[in-house]
């Protein structure tokens, strides 16, 4: 893997660092502290940050771009785990154990800027700032319950009604009952996290609109005409 770290980008390592719940609730000087241990990694589209049995020794956050985690299983099929944005992080369990590997794949879906942060420098982090601890925990915790229910969806739950469920859960707040949603992956990786094909997504999507409950529009957005009777067809 070819990566082009720097590690005196000042700046860019606290905004970074202020980016992520886990750390921003700090006070700007805490910030300014954890961002001084910090390197930067950048991935051009395509290349891998991390590979499964790799050891798994930092914390890694997404300061721009998107990084795609997926699971290879033994017969080589490919589940898209999720979709790491800017502010999102993973690596979180080298925090704790010490000697751990990687269980998935971690690719760059563009080119990324990423903050990167060792297992001993977080420590140190975490001793000082009890609170960082609890603001983890809370968000693996929230991991933990979007990964139970991807696993339920896809084993109980036809397609149409995970591909609606998935649509639901992406429109923003505040949005009127006929809002427009962009999709966060491509239909590929959409497939690969709901546990179908992309012809089965393409099918899918074309009858939802031929139904005029959606449109689809240029740029992965998706345009849902009712959303109060979109969901009806879920129950």
């Amino acid at each position: 893997m070819e990566q082009n770290q720097c590690s005196h980008h000042q700046q860019g390592h606290v905004e970074c660092i202020r980016s992520v719940p886990i750390f921003n609730h700090l006070e700007g000087s805490q910030m300014d502290l954890i961002a001084k241990s910090a390197k930067t990694l950048h991935l051009h589209k395509g290349e891998i940050l991390f590979r499964a049995d790799e050891e798994d020794d930092a914390l890694y956050i997404i300061n721009s771009g998107k990084v795609r985690i997926y699971h290879l299983s033994d017969s080589g099929k490919e589940q898209l785990v999720r979709i790491l944005n800017p502010g999102d992080f993973t690596g979180e369990l080298a925090i704790f154990h010490s000697g751990s590997i990687h269980g998935n794949y971690a690719e760059a879906l563009q080119n990324t800027s990423i903050c990167l942060i060792q297992r001993e420098d977080l420590q140190k982090y975490l001793m000082e700032y009890p609170q960082i601890s609890l603001k983890l925990l809370s968000e693996v915790t929230i991991r933990l319950m979007d990964s139970e229910k991807q696993t339920t969806q896809v084993a109980i739950e036809n397609v149409e009604v995970r591909i609606i469920s998935f649509l639901a859960e992406n429109v923003e707040k505040g949005n009127d009952n006929s809002p427009t949603v962009t999709l966060p992956m491509s239909k590929k990786d959409l497939a690969s996290y709901l546990g179908t094909t992309p012809e089965t997504i393409s099918r899918k999507f074309t009858t939802l609109e031929e139904r005029g409950l959606i449109k689809q529009l240029p740029k992965k957005k998706i345009k849902i005409m009712d959303l109060n009777q979109l969901l009806l067809h879920t129950k």
